[in-house]
C-alpha cells in the first residue's frame, strides 16, 4: 500500500491538499508501484528558488523538483520504499497554468506525474514533447483526465 505525505512552507496548505494524495495514489498504481512513500512539499517561489539555487546552482524559481532518495527501510515485516520529495511551487504553478492557457489544475496534475516519473528514475534532457519520459507523462495525465485535485473557482 503507497502513502503520501502532504506538508507545506512559506504558503498555507492548500484546502485541496487531501485530493493530492488521492491523485498522487492513482499515479503510482498506473506506474504500479506498490509500498511507496512519496513527500510532496507545496511552497512559494522565495523557498524554491533557494533550493535550485542550493542544489542546481541556478539562482531562479522554478515550478517543480524532485529529489530523489531511494532507500527501503524495514516497518515490521513489511518493506516501504522511499523514493524522495517533490517539491512545487504554487507561483510558478499559477504563472505557467497562464501562460500556457491550461487550468491551475491541469498544471498541477502534469506536475505531480512529471515529479513521480523522475522519482520512479525517468529523465529528460529536453522539453521535446517526443522525450520518452513526456510522452508517459501525457499518456497519464491523458488516462487520469476526469481526475480533479483543485475544485473549479477553487484557483486564485
Amino acid at each position: 500500500m503507497n502513502s503520501v505525505a502532504i506538508n507545506a512552507e512559506e504558503v498555507p496548505l492548500p484546502d485541496w491538499s487531501n485530493s493530492v494524495n488521492c491523485f498522487t495514489l492513482k499515479v503510482l498504481d498506473e506506474i504500479k508501484r506498490d509500498n511507496w512513500e512519496v513527500s510532496i512539499l507545496f511552497c512559494g517561489d522565495k523557498t524554491i528558488t533557494g533550493l535550485n539555487t542550493q542544489y542546481r546552482n541556478k539562482a531562479e524559481a522554478t515550478d517543480i523538483l524532485s529529489f530523489n532518495l531511494g532507500e527501503t527501510i524495514k516497518d515490521g515485516d513489511k518493506s516501504i520504499y522511499l523514493p524522495g520529495d517533490i517539491v512545487i511551487s504554487l507561483e510558478t504553478l499559477r504563472e505557467n497554468a497562464g501562460i500556457f492557457k491550461i487550468s491551475q489544475d491541469e498544471e498541477l496534475r502534469r506536475l505531480l506525474i512529471h515529479g513521480i516519473l523522475h522519482l520512479d528514475g525517468m529523465e529528460h534532457k529536453t522539453h521535446d514533447s517526443s522525450e520518452p519520459m513526456l510522452v508517459l507523462q501525457e499518456e497519464i495525465l491523458e488516462r487520469l483526465k476526469d481526475e480533479h485535485i483543485i475544485p473549479v473557482g477553487g484557483e486564485n
